[in-house]
């Protein structure tokens, strides 16, 4: 699985994230934090990840950019491998166009998901989820969406992990991930990993795929 002939919307996805990861450095540089006051001295490259509606760091064109952002070259590139990975046979079964619209679909629906489960959590700690000043960036949601397309396509293919470096059938590994995500995102677990919009893009994918092949891709 590790050497994919690249199809033309994963790679140009890939080339379009790595460009937006290194171009904002050069163009925005980095966020600073004012500690004095408790708020961002300046946003930089931040201001393409998304923030919470009503914020005042938010911006309507984050809904589109901050799902080509990532946090780091390690989320960079721990998302394309697994772009390049999986993203090649389902572009193969749907087509460029479907392949491309199902990506975006999972990547929004990561972020409905992400935004409301914040809201609601928020508003149960009693404070104003406009005041908020975390952001959301990466491609892990139509990643996981990706996922969960795989396993519905080819459940029994066998991924091979290397932590732990075990092997286990599609159709088992991304509920596995599934229900590891929702145990860590109900639990609080590693703060500052949208665990929900990972949740949200396989849940939003699976339900669009499973609607396409009852109309056999129509």
């Amino acid at each position: 699985m590790f050497y994919q002939p690249l199809t033309g919307v994963v790679k140009h996805l890939i080339i379009l994230n790595a460009l937006m990861f290194f171009g904002s450095y050069v163009l925005l540089g980095s966020e600073t934090w004012d500690f004095m006051t408790n708020d961002y001295d300046q946003l930089g490259r931040l201001s393409l990840a998304l923030f919470m509606p009503g914020s005042a760091y938010f911006q309507p064109y984050q809904i589109a950019t901050h799902m080509f952002m990532h946090a780091n070259i390690g989320h960079l590139a721990f998302n394309m491998l697994s772009l390049y990975i999986f993203g090649p046979r389902i572009e193969w079964v749907l087509g460029a166009r479907r392949f491309l619209f199902y990506y975006l679909f999972c990547g929004l629906g990561a972020m409905v998901m992400h935004l409301g489960v914040q809201w609601w959590a928020l508003e149960q700690a009693g404070l104003d989820p406009r005041s908020w000043n975390g952001s959301m960036l990466g491609a892990s949601g139509a990643i996981f969406g990706i996922l969960a397309a795989y396993a519905y396509l080819f459940p029994d293919d066998i991924i091979q992990l290397l932590f732990p470096p075990i092997a286990m059938k599609a159709k088992y590994f991304v509920p596995i991930m599934a229900a590891l995500e929702l145990y860590l995102g109900t639990r609080g677990y590693q703060t500052g990993v949208a665990h929900f919009a990972h949740l949200g893009g396989a849940l939003f994918g699976f339900l669009l795929i499973l609607y396409w092949h009852k109309r056999r891709f129509r």
